[in-house]
């Protein structure tokens, strides 16, 4: 009973963050859309599948729009993750990329990459580093190297300060150890074919810097400071949802920082927003256009609601569900999970 309830607060939290960013009186994002001649906004193709293992995670993050951490008990069971592997058996489908919470915290997590990586898929794993320093995923690091994942792990800053205040105390720490090990098994070194990737995002109310000179200043720091190397650095701009969406209203920063993704909206970047290549699926199956409509309990609008009943053509020819929280990705160079867009 008490679960029940708890599922059913998540899922009113969902929807009073939903008619949060509705109620205010700016420039609907669908209008800026109808302004250059994008709406609907459409898939341009299904090629990326990107999988929620779970809210489960050890970390509690400032800015998680996921809103993950010890206590969830939101965990994708091996019905689903088969369910998965059948999806992404689809033709057009070349990438899968998990995430979490921490995905390595899924019991079946070993057994659902392996598999993955059968298929012939580029596996790309969302890490938070710091997991694989504790005892029971010493093991991980190789692990990704002989099914050759891809790694990405978030590192908002190359110095202590900044990273601990967002992540937690001693996470910098955790996650220099990290990087030193996935580096230690071939990651991130040249001609490995091991890539590792950073993600910065704000540690406040701002837009993040240009990727590419943000990237030779984390290369450089985190070479000289710890011999650490790694592929590329990806600038993702915090989304006004969940947590962060908290913390806006708590600072009564929210009109301001949405003014400013307004004021900064880029319709070079409104044309390569990765919902139009990308299907997010929840950690109970549910279809959603991406990670953030997820969050926010906003399901696809297409027949093919779940990962069971699957249909890539189906979901190709869907109305992507557009929310005032979608400015945070075409703002200034854009937003995706692959970094700036323009």
């Amino acid at each position: 009973m008490k679960t029940l309830q708890k599922e059913e607060n998540k899922l009113s939290e969902a929807a009073f963050q939903v008619k949060t960013l509705e109620s205010t009186q700016e420039i609907k994002f669908s209008d800026k859309l109808k302004g250059i001649n994008l709406f609907p906004l459409r898939p341009t193709s299904i090629e990326i599948l990107q999988i929620n293992l779970g809210k489960l995670c050890n970390q509690v993050c400032e800015h998680c729009h996921v809103d993950a951490g010890p206590d969830r008990k939101e965990i994708m069971v091996k019905e689903v993750l088969q369910q998965c592997l059948e999806a992404a058996k689809a033709p057009t489908i070349h990438t899968v990329d998990l995430t979490g919470g921490a995905p390595e915290m899924n019991p079946n997590f070993r057994w659902f990459v392996a598999e993955m990586s059968k298929l012939g898929k580029k596996v790309i794993v969302r890490s938070n580093l710091t997991i694989l320093t504790y005892k029971k995923y010493l093991d991980i690091p190789q692990f990704y190297a002989d099914n050759k994942v891809t790694v990405v792990s978030s590192m908002p800053c190359y110095s202590k300060d900044n990273v601990d205040k967002q992540r937690g105390n001693g996470v910098f720490e955790r996650s220099i150890q990290a990087l030193q090990r996935l580096n230690e098994v071939g990651y991130g070194k040249e001609g490995s074919g091991l890539e590792l990737d950073l993600v910065f995002n704000p540690g406040g109310a701002s837009l993040p810097p240009e990727q590419s000179a943000l990237e030779l200043d984390y290369k450089r720091e985190l070479k000289e400071l710890f011999n650490i190397s790694f592929n590329r650095l990806y600038t993702i701009t915090n989304l006004p949802i969940s947590r962060f969406l908290d913390f806006l209203i708590k600072e009564e920063k929210y009109e301001d920082y949405m003014n400013k993704l307004i004021d900064s909206f880029n319709p070079v970047a409104a044309e390569e927003v990765m919902c139009r290549n990308t299907v997010s699926v929840g950690w109970d199956g549910k279809l959603f256009d991406c990670d953030f409509n997820q969050m926010l309990e906003l399901g696809v609008a297409s027949q093919s609601k779940n990962i069971k009943d699957f249909n890539a053509l189906e979901l190709s020819k869907r109305n992507i569900i557009l929310g005032q929280h979608c400015y945070g990705c075409t703002a200034g160079a854009g937003s995706s999970c692959q970094g700036s867009l323009a």
